[in-house]
């Protein structure tokens, strides 16, 4: 049997696999961990989408001459899921309350519904929730097109942010005089939006380095020399898990001192590296080799 991936030939035996599922299992244990995923499959020259696979799973190998599995980076099928997502929901809104039930239903089954609950789950929570009409569809709908500008252009995405980091990292700075002072309600204002704020850097930093920045060779100055790039976000993680669990035990002087002394000028810094990376040249450059 011819086996190929992304119609290069694959060096693969088959020993005791019956049906193309086994060999579609097999495949996607080597792949584990890669960021790549199959995304379509081609039987004896007659394609499958990511959304029919189940259908051929119990098809028996021996009536099969060739197979060719299509693989996907995990930023191409995201944003290919936040695409159907988006217009999932727009349709969603035009339906009646029986049509909404019905049409959630169906969602929770679709490819995307899937990929989503593998991938987002906190996404594919929040969808749900919204299906159930506990959450509006305009706040999903945001955050659904905030996800899709951060995959469409990342370096985008953080330049048009900058303004909310400069806020959000004076914000910070002052958390410790807010505290002091019982301003008690804009302190925890803060915390939240600084939260949010840092999951957007981290899901941008992903993307970067799926996109091919090379992290590990960017160097960032420090008080006592120098630090890679990966390193010196594994500090600001680690300071953002320290931050968590300061507020939630009440310590009130750790956490100023953590927001105004390490998180708002990392969160400053990284922003500025980032925002010096050109994904384009990259890109580019990778497209020469």
């Amino acid at each position: 049997m011819d086996i190929r991936i992304n119609g290069k030939p694959a060096d693969i035996t088959l020993e005791s696999e019956k049906k193309v599922g086994d060999v579609l299992a097999g495949i996607e244990n080597w792949l584990e961990g890669s960021l790549f995923f199959i995304s379509g499959l081609e039987l004896d020259g007659k394609m499958y989408g990511s959304s029919s696979l189940d259908a051929v799973f119990d098809m028996p190998l021996e009536e099969i001459a060739s197979i060719n599995v299509k693989t996907s980076g995990w930023a191409e099928l995201m944003l290919e899921a936040l695409l159907g997502l988006k217009d999932d929901l727009e349709f969603y809104e035009t339906l009646d309350e029986a049509g909404r039930d019905e049409n959630r239903q169906r969602w929770e089954k679709s490819a995307t519904a899937l990929f989503l609950k593998s991938n987002a789950p906190e996404l594919f929570n929040l969808v749900i929730k919204t299906l159930e009409g506990n959450f509006p569809v305009s706040g999903t709908l945001s955050l659904v097109s905030e996800r899709i500008r951060e995959i469409e252009d990342p370096s985008r995405e953080l330049a048009g942010s900058q303004t909310l980091i400069e806020e959000v990292a004076k914000r910070l700075e002052e958390l410790p005089l807010d505290i002091q002072t019982g301003k008690d309600g804009r302190a925890a204002e803060t915390i939240s939006v600084f939260s949010t704020l840092a999951e957007k850097v981290f899901r941008l930093i992903f993307l970067f380095k799926h996109f091919g920045a090379p992290l590990e060779t960017i160097e960032v100055p420090v008080p006592d020399g120098c630090l890679n790039l990966k390193d010196y976000i594994d500090e600001f993680s680690t300071a953002l898990k320290e931050l968590a669990s300061a507020y939630e035990n009440n310590d009130t002087v750790l956490v100023g001192d953590l927001a105004e002394y390490e998180l708002s000028p990392r969160l400053l810094c990284l922003a500025g590296i980032l925002g010096g990376i050109d994904l384009g040249v990259i890109h580019r450059k990778e497209g020469l080799q």
